[in-house]
Parts: structure tokens; C-alpha cells; sequence
């Protein structure tokens, strides 16, 4: 499971990574609401931890932003603003749940994983065509033949499954894959789409990564109309 956290106290916002990474989770923090909001609208992660008090784009404005643009991931806002108007206006901007500084670790997880578990199958497994992707084994399934991915080769195929026949840019998929701050270049999302195409055909799968020259990828099934 991906976990966005967007908090500008970066001690809190690490120690909370941490905290969910013991647990299994995969986090990816943003110390700023601009940057939470590019992130968030990517659609790829299954939940957001959202500060409210943040220069620049308060969490009220962030999660507006994001319920405009149809994203429909669970939000958990943490505030140390406990008065009912704030909790009010929070739900009103998007939150599914309002939890107060400080808080305890174990009501924090408990939250995270309730909110989780609302999403039910929707966060269990991805298809297309007669192949799927099941999100907690990380694996590729056609019919009764299966592959396993390697971490990356998962978040690619899940960014490019998430994005449908949408083009993706291998920019996009380097920033949200890899991340803004690696050293990845291009190169690197040509050599695991190659893996993936060749893990598709070894399962025999209907369902193909396809080269939109100079503009990216996009995912598209054999025989579609």
C-alpha cells in the first residue's frame, strides 16, 4: 500500500514514515501543500496523511483541490486544531477522518488501516483485459499462469495500469516511481517496460505497453475495439 504524507514539520512527517514502513506500508513524504497537491492528483497512492497548518496551501485547500480533480483516495488530516468549526470545516474539504496532535501511534494505525480496509477490493487487485495485477503479492496473473514482479517493475506496471489508455510520459513515471530527487534518467523506464512487455508475453497475456513516440506510454489489449 502507498501512503502520501504532507506535513511541513519534516521530524513529524519522518517519524510517522518510519512508524508505517515497520508496518509494511510504502511512504512518500512532501513538506508543502503545492507539492502534496502534484503529488496527490497522480492518483497512485491508496491513502493521504494531510497536515492543515502549512504555509503556502493549507490542508483545508488541499484536499479541496484534490476532490475537484475527482481523486477519490482516502484522506486522514492531522491538525492540532481540535475545535468542532475545524473538524467541520475539514470533513466539509474532503477528510474521511480528523485526527488531533498530539495523537498516539497505535490510534494513528488503527486509522490508517480502517481506512484502508473501506476500499475493500478496489485496493486488492487491478485489471485489464484477461490479465490482473494483484497488489499484495505483486504479481501478474493470466488465466491459471502468473509472474512475480520486482518492486519497481510493480509500481511501473501499477502507474501505467492506473492511468488505463491514458499516455504517460516517462518523465511522469521516472518522478513518481523514482521519485524527484533520484538519479534515475529515461533510460531506466525503457529498461522496465521492456521487463514488464516480456513478462506479459511469458503469461500470455492480451494486454501490451505501447511506445506513443515522443509523448510516452500507454496501456492497450490486443483485439479491443
Amino acid at each position: 500500500m502507498k501512503i502520501l504524507m504532507i506535513e511541513d514539520e519534516k521530524l513529524l512527517a519522518d517519524s510517522v514514515k518510519a512508524l508505517l514502513e515497520k508496518r509494511g506500508f510504502d511512504v512518500e513524504c512532501v513538506y508543502d501543500g503545492l507539492s502534496g497537491v502534484e503529488y496527490a492528483e497522480l492518483g497512485i497512492y491508496d491513502l493521504l496523511i494531510l497536515d492543515v497548518m502549512m504555509p503556502g496551501m493549507d490542508g483545508y485547500q488541499v484536499a479541496k483541490s484534490v476532490r475537484a480533480k475527482r481523486c477519490a483516495t482516502p484522506i486522514l488530516m492531522l491538525t492540532a486544531r481540535s475545535g468542532l468549526e475545524d473538524r467541520i470545516e475539514g470533513l466539509n474539504a474532503g477528510a474521511d477522518y480528523y485526527l488531533t496532535k498530539p495523537f498516539d501511534a497505535r490510534e494513528l494505525l488503527v486509522c490508517v488501516n480502517a481506512l484502508l480496509r473501506r476500499q475493500g477490493g478496489q485496493v486488492d487487485e487491478m485489471a485489464l483485459g484477461n490479465t490482473a495485477l494483484d497488489l499484495n503479492s505483486c504479481t501478474l496473473i493470466c488465466g491459471e499462469n502468473s509472474v512475480r514482479l520486482s518492486a519497481k517493475e510493480f509500481d511501473v506496471m501499477r502507474f501505467l495500469l492506473q492511468a488505463r489508455d491514458s499516455i504517460s510520459s516517462k518523465e511522469t513515471i521516472l518522478a513518481k516511481v523514482w521519485g524527484y530527487d533520484s538519479n534515475a534518467v529515461e533510460n531506466h523506464v525503457e529498461v522496465y517496460v521492456g521487463f514488464l512487455r516480456k513478462k506479459l508475453a511469458s503469461i500470455g497475456s492480451n494486454v501490451r505497453i505501447e511506445t506513443v513516440r515522443r509523448l510516452g506510454y500507454r496501456m492497450e489489449v490486443d483485439g479491443a475495439c
